[in-house]
């Protein structure tokens, strides 16, 4: 260890600025040079924490932008995306006879009878339907004024002969 001192005190000591120029020039051997050289983090520090826990209103001061910025994000994108796909299942929901609809295959129809809650039947030509699961839908183009169910012309009934009136003889 005196040869570590030795050493230390024959370097030169770069310039100190001019408030430590009454500090000494060469290191001073004190009692603790010759201590072990582990040293714990408290007798780094001389005896207290080098960096102490922030505070808790220094936690929030930088926890209170990052909330801002949540919250700019959620009015300005997840709400509006959050109606629009509400109001766009509602369309689909209410498909009724009709509408004309594109699917996501691209098809373009006009919904000629609602089978059940999951499938529609679909015209796409002249005497050509088909069946199609409501997921498949990618839009509701027009909405048509529902077909209204006419009952069939009842047939022609046959003349009845004009009831003969028996003349009294």
């Amino acid at each position: 260890m005196k040869l570590i001192t030795d050493a230390m005190a024959q370097t030169e000591q770069p310039a100190a600025p001019a408030e430590t120029a009454t500090a000494p020039a060469a290191p001073t051997p004190s009692p603790a040079a010759n201590a072990p050289a582990t040293q714990t983090s408290a007798g780094a520090a001389g005896g207290a924490d080098a960096n102490p826990p922030p505070s808790i209103p220094d936690m929030m001061a930088q926890l209170i932008p990052i909330f801002v910025v949540m919250g700019i994000v959620y009015i300005l994108v997840i709400r509006p995306r959050a109606r629009r796909e509400k109001t766009e299942q509602e369309s689909l929901r209410n498909v009724r006879r009709g509408d004309v609809i594109v699917t996501t295959g691209g098809l373009v129809g006009k919904v000629t009878k609602a089978i059940d809650d999951n499938e529609i039947e679909l015209e796409i030509a002249a005497n050509t339907r088909i069946r199609l699961i409501r997921t498949a839908i990618a839009s509701v183009r027009a909405k048509g004024e529902p077909v209204k169910d006419t009952p069939a012309p009842a047939p022609a009934k046959a003349a009845k002969p004009a009831p003969e009136t028996k003349a009294k003889p």
